[in-house]
């Protein structure tokens, strides 16, 4: 992939955030790396998505260095890069302040898999990730906002692509994906999950999860090594 088109990609992707129903203002960001020349790309801090060009899209290297673009990367951006060096199946990080995903980040609530929906998206209950503790929003926190993620999901053995979002108490949700856009389709099936998960406990407050049956059957007919949803 070339810069051209890795910059074309993050910017198309942060343009779709409006359409997508889940930022207002400039609350979310999309990024996107290419892993054979280590290079990644993000959008630029505050710039309205109406306005972004791919030749405002930033590109930094693994170390954090920006390597092309003359505006200043995301204020999230040492999120995004250690994700990155941590997780190197990744190719796209999200990351929105979308409203009903983020009802569960104020709650400190992980989002069960109450039906198919879910389970067609995302293995399982989506984890909520520990708020930072005062040193570490001191010493760095977009930093240790990335650090808390990917203690989070080792904790639980978890690959970021078979769950590719979690919830960050007291702050919102992160997803991930295997390139810039499909990072944003994850986050556009969590608020939906978010929602109906929502709806569905206030008709039903006792109801249960899925069951695990139906979970890994919905899941693993998308992601399994035997997946046979959509074309070849």
């Amino acid at each position: 992939m070339t810069l051209d088109e890795l910059r074309h990609q993050v910017c198309e992707a942060n343009r779709a955030l409006p359409a997508s129903g889940l930022v207002r203002l400039t609350w979310g960001n999309v990024s996107g790396i290419d892993h054979a020349s280590g290079l990644w790309a993000i959008k630029p801090s505050g710039v309205d998505y109406d306005q972004l060009t791919p030749a405002d899209v930033v590109v930094l290297d693994l170390e954090g260095k920006v390597v092309e673009g003359k505006l200043r990367p995301s204020s999230d951006t040492k999120t995004h890069l250690h994700l990155y060096r941590e997780f190197p199946k990744i190719g796209g990080i999200a990351h929105t302040h979308s409203l009903h995903a983020t009802m569960f980040c104020q709650a400190g609530r992980e989002l069960p898999c109450y039906g198919t929906t879910h389970a067609d998206h995302f293995h399982g209950t989506v984890p909520l990730v520990r708020a930072l503790t005062p040193e570490e929003v001191n010493a760095d926190y977009e930093h240790f906002t990335g650090v808390t993620i990917v203690e989070r999901l080792r904790e639980l053995s978890l690959d970021p692509l078979e769950m590719p979002a979690v919830l960050q108490l007291h702050h919102a949700p992160f997803t991930f994906g295997k390139n810039a856009m499909d990072s944003l389709n994850n986050s556009i099936a969590l608020e939906m999950c978010a929602q109906m998960a929502l709806g569905s406990y206030s008709l039903n407050p006792s109801l249960a999860s899925i069951p695990s049956h139906i979970l890994e059957k919905h899941h693993l007919r998308k992601h399994g090594p035997g997946a046979y949803y959509g074309q070849k």
